[in-house]
């Protein structure tokens, strides 16, 4: 069944208040609920996930931190980044989490070498990484065979909070976005190109 998904413009919204509306949203599917994409940016926000095990916190406090049900460890979303959160019933797609996760990251892999940019995937560190450098990250949660989270992709924002923390559990990995790889897209734009990238990556 590859029936097109719900796209929801969101805009601006709160972590807690967007990732709350999953929650409802997932629990209260059921076998026929059309899958939805949501786009969105939040306000500048640290979310945790669920693997908190040797995770050093912020070395700043002016920033929020959330614990989350995402899998992964620690990462930072703030206004300039692209985020598409997935709200997949993946049995009925007849994919797993995994093959989700390279679908996400073909998207980014994709979106980049439109502008000849090569961005890579890590099997080991999920994600997508423009010269060891990461661009885009990473996390999902399952419950009753669907799932919610999605992907960011830095566009065009204040990388700073990013140095407080190692991004997704990494000492010292540095974080870089579309603007300082002279790609220069609006946040409209950018959503729009990886919409179309990932509803291609999964078979939609």
């Amino acid at each position: 069944m590859n029936q097109k998904p719900v796209i929801r413009d969101l805009g601006h919204t709160e972590f807690e208040t967007t990732w709350h509306a999953m929650q409802d949203f997932t629990a209260s599917r059921m076998a026929e609920t059309p899958d939805e994409f949501w786009i969105t940016e939040h306000p500048p926000v640290y979310t945790l996930g669920l693997n908190r095990q040797g995770v050093r916190m912020p070395s700043r406090d002016d920033i929020a931190v959330v614990n989350t049900d995402r899998g992964g460890k620690i990462t930072y979303h703030g206004p300039g980044q692209v985020i598409i959160y997935v709200l997949i019933d993946l049995k009925r797609k007849g994919i797993n989490v995994r093959q989700l996760v390279s679908a996400l990251e073909g998207a980014v892999v994709n979106l980049l070498s439109e502008f000849n940019i090569h961005g890579l995937a890590k099997a080991d560190a999920p994600g997508v990484y423009v010269d060891h450098k990461k661009i885009a990250s990473v996390g999902l949660r399952l419950k009753k065979a669907s799932c919610y989270h999605g992907i960011s992709l830095n566009v065009n924002m204040d990388l700073g909070p990013f140095n407080a923390i190692d991004p997704c559990g990494y000492r010292g990995l540095e974080v870089t976005q579309l603007k300082d790889l002279g790609v220069d897209l609006t946040q409209s734009e950018a959503a729009s190109k990886l919409l179309k990238y990932l509803t291609k990556e999964l078979n939609y």
